[in-house]
């Protein structure tokens, strides 16, 4: 069982890590949407991702943090902005901050590790926005449905990262790169051709 001061620590690194997403998109989630939400971008995001990936397995890949729990806070605010960066559309949220923890430093396991306990705070206050914006579409019927979903998430979550820790453990990343690059550069010649329409209706 951790310590209180390494669960006070721990809990400091999650909450520092948070900010930066939650401020930048604050700030600026209206432009996001207005001006990012296009085929070109999300090729370019997905294209571009699977690059940073490619270069993050190949690269001579030095451990600083070998533990969640050895984690500044100036780390955190690191994988923090790494995680900013996933509200460009085709970002994957969990790719950038592991991706970014290993650039940053941090042991692969730990990186994950510390991925997901960010996604809580994360998910839960996007899911508070997204609720708040429509609430005058709710009806108290809809309330009981809240926790239910928020604890199936969790639990898929859950069974979902300790399946990708076994998975990294013996593997990398380097195919999921490739799917990305490839699928980027999927999105870009059915756009371009006419083959797909990937706009919104309307």
């Amino acid at each position: 069982m951790p310590s209180q001061p390494q669960a006070q620590r721990f809990a400091l690194s999650i909450l520092v890590a948070f900010l930066p997403a939650a401020v930048l998109g604050f700030l600026f989630a209206g432009y996001i949407k207005a001006y990012l939400f296009n085929p070109l971008t999300v090729a370019t995001a997905f294209i571009v991702g699977g690059l940073l990936i490619l270069w993050a397995e190949r690269r001579n890949h030095r451990v600083r943090v070998f533990s969640v729990d050895d984690m500044t806070w100036k780390d955190a605010l690191k994988v923090g902005f790494a995680q900013a960066v996933a509200m460009i559309p085709g970002t994957s949220r969990s790719g950038a901050t592991i991706i970014g923890g290993l650039f940053f430093g941090l042991e692969r396991r730990t990186a994950t590790e510390f991925s997901f306990f960010l996604a809580i705070p994360t998910m839960f206050a996007a899911t508070l926005y997204d609720v708040y914006k429509a609430r005058d579409l709710l009806t108290l019927n809809d309330i009981p449905l809240f926790p239910v979903g928020g604890v199936t998430s969790f639990v898929s979550a859950f069974l979902a990262v300790r399946g990708l820790l076994r998975y990294i453990s013996r593997h990398g990343f380097t195919i999921f790169a490739w799917y990305r690059i490839a699928f980027g550069i999927l999105v870009l010649i059915t756009a371009y051709t006419g083959l797909v329409s990937w706009s919104e209706p309307g």
